[in-house]
């Protein structure tokens, strides 16, 4: 028999194809599976409008089978076959689709779907065969015809005995290796689990003649003397595919509870979703999604180990478990999955990168997501406070990074404690509330609202009766930066140098003082020797003597933030002590200037170690501090 060669550009071609296009092997029986789909496909159409067929659709099915001592894997179908001249054309020449070809001659709708389309899939057969087999018989043809094939060295063709319709694929598994165990290929509860995690959604039954065991009924005497029951093996065909995807349903058919149950058993979530959309697509992009919120963050949310990233289906067959592009970082919360027509089966991880139609896909996704997390926190604020407890951190994340790119998409989600309600708060709502004559948003750093509050920097703006945004998680400073201004309303933290709230006389009256009393607060400066940039005289503080603030970009609150990190840097923000004018601490300071320079340089340090204290930071030397305070009583 003659051995013929493959008509693609060259053996390295098929190498190519079946060592880089697919990243796991288990992928060919996925490929096989859809080929036998399509095969089916094509007669059920045809059965449509010829008689002669003889099959309605509950007739049609595919079916796996193995044979661990021959090491033979076959997927068979009774779909529409290929004649000898199909087998040339189909399987002779690499990335050539019969598929693409019927579909395109029938003009088939979306409800006509045909799987594979470039003719790729079935050679990833040789990534787990030493040898593979076709056996087939087309519709309306008499006879029957077989390939055969080892892999790049070619292949041939012959007449062959099969007498019904269909076609039979044998692959004989390749040996087990040290790195590959080949043999798990042919284990009925590995077959099972391929077919439910790639397969579960082709529209046709996939059977195979399962083993399962049972109790050999006992005699009395068995019974009474306490035997242990012997067990036998039966064989059952089952069906190992649901068939029907939920999320290509109508809406009208599902339930709540449908959508839910669906959730748990699919993403392995013991806690029902907090929210859920179902979205069918048609336009630039055509998909079904099922999009999932969870009720709380997953236990590695916040590690390195946690990935991201919705199912990717083409027409109900898996081609992805988790794919990352489909999901900007900032909604990386979101569990789910996809399914296009427009997306190729043959597709590996790096050819999706580049897909134009995933970024689409995926834009429209971005779009969907925002648009319900608005209606929720418009419409059902008490859950969208709980999804904000568990991701909110996120979406201050995704404002800050990327140099604040994604700002403007979701500024009207944020949520941030305000200090006059003590609740959480949308910006629009502060702007909604602010009064007419105020300039700013005002914002204050903090390990709680309650710690905040208590600020001696938040006195005077809550005595004009402004609210103020509590910032509790270390990103909130770095996030509120990147946006710089809601709704034209720049932002403003309550320890600025300029919070807009003195008139020209007030800062003429400091001004003045701060030249009286110049060479008292270089004295200050210096007893505190380089620990701050400058001592100056407070226009913010009402009661509390003294606080610390901070000049530059960088904010007190940042440098802790930026230290605590991983990472060999100090970083220092330009520490600026600020004293209170009109509190009885600066007579005394005043007159320690002028009689006693030591004990000023004494009260210079517990000042500054009693504003570090008020920020949450610790004094630099705490016995020097306590010591302090002690001998100063």
């Amino acid at each position: 028999m003659e051995t013929k060669q493959f008509k693609a550009e060259s053996k390295r071609l098929l190498e190519m194809m079946i060592h880089s296009i697919y990243t796991h092997k288990e992928i060919f029986l996925r490929e096989l599976i859809s080929n036998a789909s399509d095969a089916i496909d094509k007669l059920y159409f045809k059965s449509l409008t010829d008689d002669k067929v003889g099959l309605n659709k509950d007739d049609f099915a595919i079916r796996i089978s193995a044979d661990k001592d021959s090491r033979r894997l076959t997927i068979s179908d009774n779909g529409i076959g290929m004649t000898e001249e199909e087998l040339e054309n189909n399987l002779g020449t690499i990335a050539n689709s019969g598929s693409l070809k019927f579909k395109s001659e029938n003009k088939l709708d979306e409800d006509n779907q045909i799987i594979g389309q470039f003719g790729v899939g079935f050679y990833s057969a040789f990534m787990v065969a030493k040898k593979v087999t076709v056996i087939t018989k087309a519709y309306g043809s008499e006879k029957s015809f077989q390939w055969e094939s080892e892999g790049v060295d070619g292949y041939t063709v012959s007449e062959a005995d099969k007498t019904d319709v269909g076609t039979d694929i044998i692959l004989e598994l390749l040996d087990d290796t040290e790195d590959e165990n080949y043999s798990d290929f042919l284990d009925q509860y590995r077959l099972k689990n391929l077919v439910k995690k790639y397969s579960d959604y082709i529209r046709f039954p996939i059977k195979m003649e399962v083993t399962h065991s049972r109790p050999v009924e006992q005699s009395e005497e068995d019974k009474e003397a306490g035997k242990a029951p012997e067990y036998e093996d039966y064989n059952e065909v089952e069906t190992l595919n649901s068939m029907v995807p939920l999320w290509k349903k109508n809406k009208s058919e599902l339930t709540d509870e449908d959508y839910k149950h669906f959730y748990v058993e699919k993403f392995y979530d013991y806690s029902e979703p907090l929210k859920y959309s179902h979205v069918k697509n048609e336009g630039n992009a055509n998909y079904n999604a099922l999009l999932y919120i969870p009720s709380r963050a997953p236990f590695d949310y916040f590690s390195k180990e946690y990935e991201k990233g919705l199912q990717l289906y083409s027409n109900g067959v898996l081609i992805m478990e988790r794919c990352a592009d489909l999901l900007p970082d900032y909604f990386n919360f979101v569990k789910g999955l996809v399914d296009s027509e427009d997306l190729s089966l043959n597709i590996s991880r790096e050819m999706l990168q580049h897909d134009r139609q995933l970024k689409i896909i995926a834009k429209s996704i971005e779009k969907t997501i925002s648009n319900e997390l608005k209606k929720m926190l418009k419409n059902e604020r008490e859950k969208y406070e709980e999804f904000w407890k568990a991701f909110g951190l996120q979406l201050k994340y995704g404002v800050y990074s990327d140099y604040g790119m994604n700002k403007d998409k979701l500024q009207d989600l944020l949520l941030f404690t305000s200090a006059k309600e003590n609740r959480l708060i949308t910006l629009d709502e502060y702007i909604t509330g602010m009064r007419e004559d105020q300039k700013y948003i005002y914002y204050a750093t903090g390990e709680s609202a309650a710690r905040i509050n208590l600020l001696p920097q938040v006195e005077m703006i809550k005595d004009k009766g402004y609210d103020i945004l509590c910032l509790t998680d270390n990103i909130d400073e770095f996030a509120v930066k990147a946006l710089m201004k809601y709704k034209e309303k720049e932002f403003c933290s309550v320890s600025a140098d300029d919070t807009g709230l003195e008139d020209n006389a007030e800062k003429e009256e400091i001004k003045a003082k701060e030249e009286e009393n110049a060479q008292l607060l270089k004295d200050l400066a210096e007893a505190l020797d380089g620990k701050v940039e400058k001592v100056v005289l407070s226009r913010r503080l009402r009661s509390h003597p003294v606080c610390l603030t901070s000049e530059g970009e960088v904010s007190l609150e940042m440098e802790k933030v930026l230290n605590s990190m991983p990472m060999d840097q100090q970083i220092k923000a330009k520490r600026v002590l600020e004293i209170n004018p009109g509190h009885e601490i600066f007579e005394k300071l005043r007159s320690f200037g002028q009689t006693d320079k030591e004990k000023l340089g004494k009260y210079a340090k517990l000042l500054y170690g009693q504003a570090l204290l008020i920020e949450g930071l610790s004094p630099e030397d705490p016995v020097e501090f306590s010591n302090l305070i002690c001998e100063l009583m």
